[in-house]
């Protein structure tokens, strides 16, 4: 529809997985296999239920009669009453012992933590095939020397793939906190309206111990090893901060890599993919505009921000529950896994192309190599019987001149000429040309590509090869 608000982050950047994993269908048929597992449940410890009424909602669990919802909605203005009934008008045997027991948080939180966890192993699978992308990356130019930079300023040599390695160690910590999340999660499990489990004791005659059973044979039957050990009428919103921190740090290891692309393209070192029809500029036809890193940039601010949400909502809370976290939980939860999602898609999608100019990142260098020599030619120069300190003040001294020439003036560096001109060093131009391989200025970087990824990296790849091998896609 043309004209009714969409929101992009369904019509133009997340993945039909992920939206797949916030639809109505997702949650509502989560709603229904929660109904049936809790009848299942209650009958085993003993409730009056029939394997009749059983089969019948499971004959329905798939079977949404929207419309039917809809308006029960629109009538008792209650999103779970209203589903109740239109399940019960479909298992009409059933209907008597749907819900029974539960309060609306039975389906609404349990339901919510299956879509989250659900949503972040999407991402963890993600997250490991953008670092299989990086891992490639990074090994294959390991050795290629290139301007390190501190301040944006030219330093010290690093290598193309020793600068890939930081943008992947980013998101190994990354993987470890979603990791952490998933090795820890939990249902709410069936807890009562204000979390005291009143209504489930009064149903099994004041026996707890079948009360404490329903909550853990629930959870293990969703797939979840255990329920939170105490609640209110809801999970705590702690656990939706949690999550949203880990996406925005996700979210955080993107934006580095984005703008360090989007830096790189200007100095016409590394460039994101550009397809063969793809348009630049409106305007300008010659340009090459890095707007898949530009996206990054766009989406990663927006989950950083968002990832203050549950913050505020969980510290907000009142004593048992209150209701300011619904319609901000329906934003803030699904638009940051839609948008880091998004943002996954488009990284995956620029380490799949990216491309590197090995002359212009080797023209950068020798432009700058010349200065960082002059230690080494200082120490050159005194082997050769020269003082010490009448060197370091003659190469200050050429040092600024070549500097003055390339600024002022525009000119190529020539500051090895000018050591050559001057004599006082007692080099020959080869000997010198010979202390200006870059190589000798990248010290262990390309050790360290090997060690990190042979000793960290590779392990993880390796125990999750199942997973591998995905590529970006790029929507729009």
């Amino acid at each position: 529809m043309k004209d009714t608000y969409s929101s992009p982050l369904a019509g133009r950047y997340a993945s039909r997985e992920m939206l797949y994993l916030f639809s109505d269908d997702k949650k509502f048929r989560t709603w229904r296999k929660l109904w049936i597992t809790l009848a299942e449940t209650e009958q085993e410890l003993g409730l009056a239920i029939t394997d009749e009424q059983i089969e019948e909602m499971k004959k329905y669990e798939q079977d949404i009669n929207y419309d039917v919802a809809d308006a029960w909605e629109k009538k008792v203005r209650h999103d779970v009453m209203a589903h109740v009934h239109a399940y019960g008008e479909q298992a009409e045997k059933a209907m008597p012992i749907i819900h029974l027991g539960a309060t609306s948080c039975y389906v609404g939180d349990n339901t919510d933590l299956i879509i989250m966890y659900e949503a972040l192993e999407v991402i963890r699978v993600k997250v490991l095939n953008v670092m299989q992308k990086l891992t490639e990356f990074a090994l294959k130019y390991k050795g290629m020397p290139t301007l390190g930079f501190t301040h944006f300023q030219a330093a010290q040599l690093t290598t193309v793939g020793k600068r890939a390695t930081l943008w992947l160690q980013e998101l190994w910590l990354d993987l470890q906190e979603i990791d952490h999340l998933l090795a820890h999660k939990r249902l709410r499990g069936a807890k009562g309206t204000t979390g005291t489990q009143a209504t489930f004791l009064t149903l099994f005659d004041g026996d707890f111990e079948k009360v404490k059973a329903l909550d853990k044979r629930i959870a293990e039957k969703l797939g979840y090893e255990d329920v939170f050990p105490v609640t209110g009428q809801t999970y705590s919103r702690k656990v939706d901060a949690q999550i949203l921190n880990a996406l925005s740090q996700v979210a955080q290891s993107a934006y580095k890599f984005s703008n360090d692309i989007r830096l790189l393209q200007h100095l016409k070192e590394i460039e994101e993919p550009f397809e063969k029809n793809q348009i630049g500029s409106s305007a300008m036809a010659y340009k090459r505009n890095p707007m898949r890193s530009e996206r990054i940039s766009a989406l990663s601010r927006f989950v950083i921000c968002d990832a203050l949400n549950p913050a505020m909502t969980s510290s907000t809370q009142w004593f048992e529950r209150t209701l300011d976290d619904s319609a901000n939980k329906r934003l803030s939860v699904s638009e940051a896994f839609l948008a880091t999602d998004a943002i996954l898609e488009t990284y995956l999608n620029i380490t799949d192309g990216l491309v590197v100019y090995p002359k212009v990142i080797a023209t950068h260098i020798q432009n700058e190599l010349p200065f960082m020599a002059t230690e080494v030619i200082l120490m050159e120069g005194v082997k050769r019987g020269g003082d010490r300190q009448e060197l370091h003040e003659k190469i200050r001294v050429l040092s600024m001149e070549a500097a003055y020439e390339v600024k002022q003036n525009g000119k190529p560096n020539d500051l090895i000429e000018r050591i050559l001109a001057d004599g006082t060093f007692k080099m020959t131009e080869e000997e010198l040309r010979s202390i200006l391989k870059p190589e000798l200025f990248i010290g262990c970087a390309s050790m360290q590509v090997d060690d990190f990824i042979g000793e960290v990296i590779q392990p993880i790849l390796d125990a999750n090869a199942e997973v591998l091998g995905r590529a970006g896609e790029v929507r729009v």
